[in-house]
C-alpha cells in the first residue's frame, strides 16, 4: 500500500479562482464577460476589414491582422476558464487539460511577443527608410516575420512544457489561481524543483526581458528619427509611439514580474495575471489599430458594404430642381 501511495499521480487540479465572495464573483463575471465580448468584436472586426478591404493589403495591416488573431486566441485560452470559475466555488481541471492550457497559453503569448518585435521592425523600416520600404517589407518578409513569431512561440512553449512533464506530481493538487500556469504548477511537484524553477526563469524571464529590451530600444530609435527628420505629422507619430510603448509595457512588465523570478505568492498576483490575460487582448486593437484613421475609414467602408448586401440602403439623395445638383439630406 505504501508503494502505491508513493507512485500515485495527480489526475486533476483544483482551481480556487479569483475570490470566494459570491457577490463579487457575479460582479466580476459580468465585467470580464463584457471585456471578452469586446475583445472578440474588436479583433474580429479588424481581421475582417483587413481581409475585405483592398486598400489595407499592406505589410503593416497584414501584421496587425495577425496580432488581432493572436489577441482572440490568447483571450480564449484562459478567459472561459475564468468565467466558469466565477460561477462556481472552485473548478476542477484534468491533468491533461491543465498542461494543454499551459502549452497553448505560452505558445500564443510567445508568438505575440515575437510578433510585436516584427511589427516594430516594420515601423522602423517605414520611418527610417521609406524609399525602400516596399522592397524590404515584401510578401516574403511579412510571412517570414509571422512564421518566425509562431515558431518562436511554439519552441518556447514546447521546451517549457517538456521540462514540466518530467516532474512527478503525486499531490497536493490545489492551485490558488483561475488558470493553470507554470510557476504555480511547478510548486506542486513532489520533488526538488530548484533547477526547474531556474529553467523556467531563464526560458520565460530571459526571453521576456530580451524582447522587451529590443522593443524599447527600437521605439527609442523610431522616436529619435521622428523628432529629428519628420516635420509633417510629428505630434501624431510621437503620440502613437507613446501609446504603443504604454501597451507594450502593460504586456511585458507584468509578465516579467511573474516569470523572471522563482515563484513566490504575492497578494497582487491575480490582478497582474488579469492584466496580461484578459485586459491587454482588448487594449491591443484599441491602441494599435482603432486609433488609425485609415483603419476607421476602412471599417466604415466594410460596414457600408455589409449593409448594402443585406438590403439596407442609404437614404436617397434629393435633387435641387433649380440647379439639378445633388443635395445630401
Amino acid at each position: 500500500m505504501e508503494s502505491e501511495n508513493i507512485t500515485s499521480t495527480v489526475t486533476e487540479f483544483v482551481l480556487l479562482g479569483l475570490t470566494q465572495s459570491h457577490k463579487l464573483q457575479y460582479c466580476l463575471f459580468v465585467i470580464f464577460l463584457v471585456i471578452y465580448v469586446i475583445t472578440w468584436l474588436l479583433n474580429f472586426t479588424i481581421i475582417a476589414t483587413v481581409a475585405v478591404d483592398q486598400q489595407l493589403h499592406t505589410p503593416m495591416y497584414f501584421l496587425l491582422a495577425n496580432l488581432a488573431f493572436l489577441d482572440i486566441s490568447d483571450s480564449s485560452v484562459n478567459t472561459p476558464q475564468l468565467l466558469s470559475g466565477l460561477l462556481t466555488q472552485h473548478t476542477v481541471i484534468s491533468f491533461s487539460q491543465c498542461f494543454l492550457q499551459m502549452f497553448f497559453f505560452h505558445f500564443i503569448a510567445g508568438a505575440m511577443a515575437f510578433l510585436l518585435v516584427g511589427m516594430t521592425v516594420d515601423r522602423y523600416v517605414a520611418i527610417c527608410d521609406p524609399l525602400h520600404y516596399l522592397s524590404i517589407m515584401d510578401w516574403n518578409m511579412c510571412t517570414g516575420l509571422v512564421a518566425a513569431a509562431w515558431f518562436g512561440g511554439f519552441l518556447h512553449s514546447v521546451i517549457q512544457i517538456g521540462f514540466l512533464l518530467q516532474l512527478p506530481f503525486c499531490g497536493p493538487n490545489v492551485l490558488d489561481s483561475f488558470y493553470c500556469d507554470v510557476p504555480q504548477v511547478i510548486k506542486l511537484a513532489c520533488t526538488e524543483t530548484g533547477m526547474d524553477e531556474l529553467q523556467m526563469v531563464f526560458n520565460n524571464g530571459g526571453v521576456l526581458i530580451t524582447l522587451f529590451g529590443i522593443l524599447i530600444i527600437s521605439y527609442i530609435a523610431i522616436l529619435l528619427k521622428v523628432r529629428t527628420c519628420i516635420t509633417e505629422g510629428k505630434q501624431k507619430a510621437l503620440s502613437t509611439c507613446g501609446t504603443q510603448v504604454t501597451v507594450v509595457s502593460l504586456i511585458f512588465i507584468p509578465c516579467i514580474f511573474t516569470y523572471a523570478q522563482p515563484y513566490e505568492k504575492y497578494t497582487g498576483d491575480k490582478v497582474v495575471s488579469i492584466v496580461y490575460t484578459v485586459v491587454t487582448p482588448m487594449l491591443n486593437p484599441m491602441i494599435y489599430t482603432l486609433r488609425n484613421t485609415e483603419m476607421k475609414k476602412a471599417i466604415r467602408r466594410t460596414l457600408g458594404k455589409i449593409f448594402l448586401s443585406a438590403g439596407i440602403q442609404k437614404p436617397a439623395r434629393a435633387v435641387d430642381p433649380k440647379t439639378s445638383n445633388l443635395v445630401f439630406p
